[in-house]
């Protein structure tokens, strides 16, 4: 969380700062329900009607997509997180 310290004064900073962030939380919002999905299909796969006749491989690459997307979601927050700590240290003239 960010500290009232570190804030900028600029309005115009701190406007493209909210921005940034809100734009941050539509793509996580984004990719839980893309992972919901991927969950719930394959929850389907896995208990649902015809579970017994389906063939082990879907259960492989139902699991390769959502390992895919959780990686996917590190990557991007390791990002940001480099990307924060960054921004956050003042710059010496």
């Amino acid at each position: 969380m960010l500290d009232s310290t570190e804030l900028p004064d600029d309005i115009a900073a701190l406007k493209a700062m909210l921005v940034a962030a809100e734009a941050r939380n539509q793509r996580k919002d984004d990719r839980i329900a893309q992972l919901e999905k991927l969950v719930a299909a394959f929850r389907q796969a896995a208990f649902g009607r015809r579970s017994e006749k389906s063939d082990p491989d879907q259960f492989d690459l139902a699991l390769e997509d959502l390992e895919t997307a959780i990686a996917a979601v590190h990557a991007e927050e390791d990002a940001e997180d480099r990307a924060a700590r960054r921004s956050a240290k003042p710059r010496s003239a």
